[in-house]
């Protein structure tokens, strides 16, 4: 069940000891209904969780993911539970056809978070040349190309909330994930600028790294470690859990309610900043 940001993060109760009845309770307004988004390779996973958490909070959204099928249907989910328009546009984020009719279904977006699929696991001596050109084409450019095409629209109308998903990886590599850590990090490095420039007007530009999360994506990948190991997935996974401090994968949902957040009118003194959500996995102070 998906778990309305307002719920889950802006909600202060105060208990007295009085049988521990709830003397009162504030929640706070994202302000953003009525606006629109456009959430990239949103049909499951991550993707999938911002653009719900956005339409809960009153953001009509264009979804969009290669199954064209399963897009509709996502789109119908989100919609019938949210009841805002939620548009489908099939196809890959990284081809220009693709991005030209997300902003024809919204031209003027007032959100937009990139995500794209990740390379898979490969070590870094089999990758060739246009393998990297392939990874750093999905994972940075892309991103940027949506970025050039929507914010001037952003700045001339004192709003925009961009967000980026990339990884945890950009902090802390992940042996194997060499091209999608140094693509990721490209496009962080490349954008640290861009935000302050747009902050006057405004217009905010952050990064979301994930962790561990209990998607389709690190399932395969697990079950691949647990082909290679000779183990159930189970197993591979309570491994995976335990590493962490929280002691468990993410859910989709909780990554939601941070990309809604960062999103919303009360974000706009935050900007070019790396806000990492992966349980404590990474060790680092700062």
């Amino acid at each position: 069940m998906f778990l309305q940001v307002s719920t889950l993060c802006a909600v202060i109760s105060v208990w007295w000891r009085t049988g521990g009845a709830m003397a009162g309770v504030c929640t706070m307004d994202l302000g953003i209904r009525g606006k629109r988004a456009i959430v990239c390779a949103s049909s499951r996973g991550l993707g999938r969780a911002c653009a719900a958490a956005l339409a809960q909070e009153g953001v009509s959204v264009v979804i969009n993911g290669l199954d064209a099928e399963r897009l509709k249907r996502v789109a119908g989910e989100i919609g019938g539970s949210s009841g805002v328009d939620v548009i489908p546009v099939a196809g890959d984020v990284g081809a220009p056809g693709t991005r030209d009719a997300l902003l024809a279904a919204c031209p003027e977006p007032d959100i937009l978070v990139n995500n794209n699929a990740g390379p898979p696991l490969r070590d870094f001596m089999e990758l060739s040349l246009d393998d990297m050109a392939a990874g750093v084409d999905a994972n940075m450019f892309t991103p940027l190309a949506m970025i050039q095409a929507t914010l001037a629209g952003m700045r001339a109308r004192k709003f925009g909330r961009i967000i980026n998903i990339t990884s945890s990886s950009v902090l802390a590599p992940i042996p194997g994930l060499d091209l999608s850590s140094g693509a990721r990090a490209g496009l962080t490095s490349f954008l640290a600028g861009v935000a302050r420039q747009c902050a006057q007007d405004n217009v905010t530009i952050n990064n979301i790294l994930p962790g561990a999360f209990d998607t389709d994506r690190l399932k395969v990948t697990m079950a691949g470690a647990a082909r290679q190991r000779g183990v159930g997935i189970e197993e591979i996974k309570q491994a995976r859990a335990a590493a962490i401090p929280a002691r468990r994968l993410g859910q989709p949902d909780e990554f939601g309610a941070l990309c809604a957040y960062l999103a919303s009118v009360h974000t706009g003194y935050i900007t070019g900043q790396n806000m990492l959500i992966d349980g404590g996995a990474v060790q680092t102070a700062f």
